[in-house]
C-alpha cells in the first residue's frame, strides 16, 4: 500500500489539473457570453452555451487559443458591436494576446487593460471611442500593436508609451487628441501616424520618428520640426543667470513712490523720457534707409545676374535657376544611367523660371531649393511621364511625377494650374494624394507623398518575368478589388475619371491599404496631342487594360464605364497573376471562369502545396466565384452592360460580409488580415504583424 500512496498522489493530482482547465475554458466561455450580451444587441454573433465544438473549434471570431484551451486571439470585427466595452467583462480573458474589435460602433472610454497582462496586439480603430487614452496600456510590456485611429479620443498621448520596449504599430489618426507627441524611439516601431488631431509643438527629433515622413504628422496645425519642413520657433529668453533689467515705466514707479525724491527726479525724469523717444525715433529712420537702400541693391544685383544666368552648383553637376524641360534625374555612377533604379541628382537646364504650388490646404512643407538639390532615383517610366525618388538633403522624401513633354499639348498654364488645383483638393484614404505641381514653360512636375511598400503590379509579380505572377488568395484579392473600387468611387462621385487604372498605379499605404495613384492625368485616351502622354508611349499591356471603346484616336474622353472595365481586367490579374498582353474577352469570352479556375489549378500544382487548397473548399469556391463573377460584369464589351461603380461596392462588400459571416463559422483566415499574406512574402517587412510568437 505504502507503494501505491504516490501513484496515487500523482493520478489525483493529473485529474485535478484537468479539472482546473475546464474550469478555466468554462470561464472564458462565459466571459464570452457576458461579452455578447453587452455588445451584440443585434445577435450577429452565434454563441450559444450550446454550441457544439470546444471554444477554438465551434466559436466565432475565436482564431487561436492556448495549448490548454484558453482564448488567445479574438477577432470580432465588422459585426456592428455597440455598447461600452468595461475591463470587468475582459478580466477573464487574461490569456489574450490578441484584440480585435475593429470596424464596429463600440462606445464610451477604452477601459483599463492592464489585466491583459499578455496582450500583444489591440485593434479598436473605426469605433466610437471617446475620451482619453488609458495610460495604463503602457503598463503592458508585451504590447505591440495598439492601433485607435478613427475614434473619438481626447486628451494626450500618454508620455509612458516612450517606454513600451516592444512597440511596433502605434497608429492615432483622425482622432481629438491634443497635447504634444512622446519622444518615442523604440527601435522596434515600424508603423506609426498620429495625422488628423490636434496636436502641437515640437515633434520629437528621435532617431526613431525621423524616419516618418510628413504622412504620419499631417493635419496637425500646431506642429513643427523638420519630418514637415516646419521649423519651430524660437523662444527668445534671458538667460538663467541674469535677470531682465527694469523698464522705465517701473523705474519711475519706484522713485515716484518715495516722497523726499519725488520732487527732485520728476523733472530730470521727464527730460530723459524726451530724449529716449526722440533717440529711439531716430535710430528707427536710420534702420529703415539702410534697409531700403539693401533691398534696392539686391534687386539690381538680382536683376544683372538674370541677365548673365550664372549657374549653382548642385551636388556634382552645374544646374541654372530655371527649369525647362531638359529635367531628368543624372546618373552619377559610372555607367548605367536611364533605367528604373538609375540614381543621380536632378539637373535643370534651360528657360523659363517656374513655382512650386502646394495644394489641398497644405502649407510650403519644403522649399523649390530643397527639391532642386534632391538627389534622385529612377522609379519607372510610363504613359504618363517618368517617376522618381527624391531624397531631399534633409532625408525627407517625395515621389516626383515629370509629365511628358507638356510643350506639345494645348493645355495652357492657367488650365494646368486650375486642373491641378483641383485635384489637390481630393482626399481619400484609398487616393495617393497630390501635395504640389511645378509649372514652368516647358517642365511640369507633380509632387505626391513617397509609398515605400511598392505596387500591387510588384506584389503580384515580385521578380518574375511580366505576366507571370503569382495568383493572391482570394480574401487577399477581395480587401484589394473593396479598396480600389472605393476610391473609383470616390472619384466619380467627385466627378472624375482614372483613365489609367492598372496593377502598377494601385500603391500599398502604410497600413497596406490599396491607393490610386496616377488618376485624373490623361484627358483623352490616345490623343497624339495630348500634354501629358502620347499613343506610342502605351505599352502593350496599358492598351488591354483599356475599355474597348478607348482603344482607337477618335474615342471621346475617359468616363466611369470605361474605370470599370479596367477595375474588372484588374480583377482578372490579382485572380490569375496574369498581365493582359491580349484581350481577356475576345481570347477567352463566356469561359472566363474556367480559365481563372484552370489558372489557379495550374499554379497550386506547380508550388507542390496546399497553400490555395480552400480554393476548392465550398466557402472558397462560392467566393472566388462571386469575385469572377464580378470581374466578368465589368469587362463588358458594351459601357451599358458595366455595372455602375456604386453597384461594383455593393457587390464587393455583399461579398466580404458573406466571407465574414462563413469564415467565423468555418474558420479560415478574415479577409481584414490580407496583411499577413503581404508580410508573408519574401519582402524587406517582418513577417511578423498580428500575432506574435511566444518567444516575444
Amino acid at each position: 500500500m505504502g507503494l501505491m500512496f504516490p501513484y496515487l498522489v500523482c493520478l489525483l493530482l493529473h485529474l485535478l489539473s484537468f479539472v482546473c482547465a475546464a474550469e478555466l475554458r468554462s470561464t472564458d466561455a462565459e466571459a464570452l457570453l457576458a461579452l455578447k450580451g453587452a455588445l451584440d444587441a443585434g445577435d450577429h454573433l452565434p454563441w450559444r452555451r450550446e454550441t457544439s465544438g470546444g471554444l477554438c473549434t465551434g466559436w466565432a471570431g475565436v482564431k487561436q487559443c492556448t495549448n490548454d484551451g484558453r482564448v488567445a486571439k479574438l477577432v470580432l470585427e465588422f459585426l456592428n458591436l455597440t455598447g461600452t466595452l468595461t475591463a470587468e467583462s475582459l478580466a477573464p480573458l487574461d490569456q489574450l494576446r490578441v484584440l480585435s474589435f475593429k470596424s464596429n460602433a463600440l462606445m464610451g472610454t477604452i477601459p483599463d487593460l492592464a489585466v491583459l497582462r499578455n496582450l500583444k496586439s489591440l485593434y479598436l480603430s473605426d469605433n466610437d471611442f471617446s475620451g482619453r487614452i488609458p495610460a495604463s496600456l503602457a503598463a503592458i510590456h508585451r504590447l505591440k500593436v495598439i492601433v485607435l485611429s478613427n475614434n473619438h479620443l481626447s486628451g494626450h498621448i500618454p508620455s509612458t508609451f516612450a517606454y513600451l520596449p516592444r512597440l511596433y504599430s502605434f497608429q492615432l489618426q483622425s482622432n481629438q487628441l491634443t497635447g504634444r507627441i512622446p519622444p518615442l524611439n523604440q527601435p522596434t516601431l515600424r508603423f506609426f501616424n498620429v495625422s488628423g488631431n490636434y496636436l502641437s509643438g515640437e515633434i520629437p527629433a528621435t532617431r526613431t520618428l525621423s524616419r516618418f515622413n510628413s504622412s504620419s504628422f499631417l493635419n496637425n496645425l500646431g506642429l513643427c520640426g523638420i519630418q514637415i519642413q516646419n521649423p519651430c520657433p524660437k523662444n527668445k529668453i534671458f538667460p538663467p543667470s541674469f535677470s531682465p533689467k527694469p523698464s522705465l515705466s517701473s523705474s519711475s514707479s519706484i522713485v515716484a513712490s518715495s516722497p523726499l525724491l519725488k520732487s527732485n527726479h520728476q523733472s530730470s525724469n521727464r527730460k530723459r523720457l524726451v530724449s529716449i523717444v526722440a533717440g529711439s525715433v531716430a535710430g528707427f529712420l536710420v534702420i529703415l534707409t539702410i534697409l531700403a537702400l539693401l533691398l534696392l541693391l539686391a534687386s539690381r544685383r538680382s536683376k544683372a545676374e538674370r541677365r548673365r544666368k550664372p549657374t549653382e552648383m548642385i551636388g556634382t553637376r552645374e544646374v541654372t535657376t530655371t527649369v525647362s524641360a531638359a529635367a531628368s534625374p543624372v546618373n552619377t555612377g559610372g555607367g548605367g544611367g536611364g533605367g528604373a533604379g538609375g540614381k543621380g541628382v536632378f539637373s535643370w537646364e534651360g528657360q523659363g523660371l517656374g513655382t512650386l504650388v502646394f495644394v489641398g490646404g497644405v502649407g510650403e512643407m519644403y522649399s523649390l531649393e530643397d527639391l532642386l538639390k534632391a538627389s534622385a532615383e529612377t522609379l519607372g517610366r510610363g504613359t504618363v511621364g517618368s517617376t522618381y525618388k527624391a531624397v531631399m538633403e534633409s532625408g525627407y522624401i517625395v515621389t516626383v511625377k515629370r509629365l511628358r513633354d507638356p510643350a506639345a499639348g494645348s493645355v495652357g498654364p492657367e488650365d494646368f494650374r486650375r486642373r491641378m488645383e483641383e485635384l489637390g483638393r481630393l482626399r481619400h484614404p484609398n487616393l495617393v494624394p497630390l501635395r504640389a505641381f511645378f509649372h514652368a514653360k516647358e517642365e511640369r512636375l507633380l509632387v505626391y507623398d513617397y509609398f515605400p511598400n511598392g505596387s500591387i503590379f510588384s506584389l503580384i509579380h515580385g521578380s518574375r518575368p511580366s505576366g507571370s505572377g503569382k495568383p493572391l488568395h482570394w480574401t487577399s484579392c477581395l480587401k484589394i478589388a473593396e479598396d480600389v473600387a472605393t476610391g473609383l468611387l470616390f472619384l466619380h462621385q467627385a466627378g472624375v475619371a482614372h483613365g489609367n487604372l492598372k496593377s502598377s498605379n494601385v500603391l500599398l499605404g502604410p497600413d497596406f491599404e490599396s491607393c490610386l495613384a496616377d488618376y485624373a492625368l490623361l484627358p483623352s485616351p490616345v490623343s497624339t496631342d495630348d500634354p501629358f502622354s502620347s499613343a506610342s508611349s502605351s505599352s502593350s499591356s496599358s492598351l488591354f487594360y483599356r475599355a474597348p471603346e478607348c482603344r482607337h484616336p477618335s474615342a471621346a474622353a475617359f468616363a466611369p464605364p470605361s474605370d470599370v472595365y479596367s477595375f474588372g481586367v484588374l480583377l482578372l490579374e490579382l485572380l490569375t497573376g496574369k498581365t493582359p498582353f491580349h484581350d481577356l474577352v475576345d481570347r477567352h469570352g463566356a469561359d472566363i471562369p474556367a480559365w481563372v479556375r484552370a489558372v489557379r489549378e495550374d499554379e497550386r500544382e506547380k508550388e507542390g502545396s496546399t497553400a490555395s487548397a480552400d480554393d476548392a473548399s465550398a466557402s472558397g469556391e462560392d467566393k472566388l466565384a462571386a469575385l469572377v463573377g464580378i470581374a466578368t460584369a465589368c469587362v463588358a464589351t458594351e459601357p451599358s452592360g458595366r455595372p455602375v461603380t456604386g453597384d461594383l461596392v455593393r457587390m464587393i462588400r455583399e461579398v466580404r460580409a458573406a466571407s465574414v459571416s462563413s469564415n467565423s463559422s468555418g474558420g479560415g483566415h478574415s479577409p481584414a488580415r490580407w496583411s499577413e499574406t503581404v508580410q508573408s512574402l519574401a519582402r524587406e517587412y517582418e513577417s511578423e504583424h498580428l500575432v506574435f510568437g511566444e518567444r516575444d
